[in-house]
């Protein structure tokens, strides 16, 4: 069994232990932060932050569902106070975090307790809707580069990142008497002050592990073993392409999703193209694929460049039928020369 202990595994159940344990070691990608159990407070916390920069964060695991950003779900300071009373009344503690603009990436790593080892970057889409509108997700698709970076971030962020990891995972040790072990993903964020972590995740993520392991040269029970062992090689080798990930979920989701429709595979099809897929929550009976409330299907295009990438995937969506929506514009050049520009007028 590979994956950290459940003491150390509160990075990611517990926001409120991440950014306690983040500021009680001085970790410099922290950002300004409160959590509250009740209405005290609250709303003196939002007139010193100002209402247009707050995030409100469930304490616990929401399935990517229960952020709510200022000017993306919240719209007043009536809005943010009222989410806050509906966290209350679920007897749920959560954080108002200081919202912080810049381009987010994922940084996937295996960690055997004491080394940090990257896997390729991978930016995620988490709104349900093109153009990066529309009520969260799970995650709605995600690309990765051919040079295993984004063009917006720098191999000396990276590096920043991991080191970042590095001194989190010693906080662990330090503060749970437990050794981090397992997959650690850290969602970041680059800004014009630097590197912050928007979360971290006691596990790969969903889409992104399905851009990473399929360019996996290394073999994967090697690095497994490493893990349990605490020998972990620094060498893990991916290959040099470009993935991107296009997810299909029921018409509706995330709100009103569409269950127990029929999804029709043509994988003979699928095969031809070159274009991976992975089952995700979907149901099979009599021999036939159905959807449930949650996302359906991933389905993969890698290729030598990004360019080539999306075509395979969405080739590839097109081998799949039912009552489902996709976004059309993940991996395009379109939606990756605006994250481009949005970090440069950042700079």
């Amino acid at each position: 069994c590979i994956g950290p202990r459940i003491e150390a595994a509160q990075l990611e159940g517990s926001k409120i232990f991440t950014r306690n344990l983040l500021e009680k070691y001085k970790i410099t990608s922290n950002i300004v932060s409160s959590n509250f159990s009740s209405m005290e407070n609250v709303e003196s916390f939002i007139k010193d932050l100002g209402e247009d920069n707050i995030v409100v964060k469930p304490d616990g695991l929401t399935g990517g569902k229960g952020v709510k950003v200022y000017g993306d779900h919240l719209f007043s300071k009536q809005d943010i106070l009222d989410y806050c009373q509906t966290l209350v009344d679920q007897k749920a503690s959560f954080l108002l975090e200081e919202k912080v603009d810049g381009e987010e990436f994922t940084l996937q790593t295996f960690v055997d307790g004491k080394n940090v080892v990257a896997t390729p970057l991978v930016q995620d889409h988490k709104r349900a809707y093109e153009d990066d509108t529309g009520p969260n997700t799970g995650g709605m698709g995600s690309y990765s580069m051919e040079d295993h970076l984004m063009p917006f971030i720098s191999q000396e962020d990276v590096d920043e990142a991991i080191e970042d990891m590095k001194k989190v995972v010693a906080a662990t040790k330090a503060e749970t008497g437990v050794e981090y072990k397992g997959f650690l993903y850290g969602g970041y964020i680059k800004t014009a002050k630097g590197i912050k972590l928007i979360e971290f995740n006691a596990r790969l993520g969903d889409p992104e592990a399905m851009n990473i392991l399929p360019l996996l040269k290394t073999n994967f029970i090697d690095i497994c073993m490493g893990i349990i062992n605490g020998n972990l090689k620094t060498d893990i080798q991916f290959e040099k392409k470009a993935t991107v990930c296009k997810y299909l979920a029921p018409k509706g989701y995330p709100i009103t999703p569409q269950q127990n429709e029929l999804v029709i595979i043509n994988k003979e099809q699928l095969k031809q193209i070159g274009a991976k897929y992975y089952y995700a929550s979907v149901y099979r009976e009599g021999g036939n694929v159905y959807t449930t409330s949650s996302r359906a299907m991933g389905i993969i295009g890698i290729a030598n460049d990004l360019e080539s990438a999306e075509k395979v995937a969405e080739q590839g969506v097109g081998c799949i039928s039912g009552k489902l929506f996709y976004r059309k514009d993940i991996g395009t050049a379109k939606l990756l020369q605006k994250r481009i520009d949005h970090m440069n007028s950042l700079l």
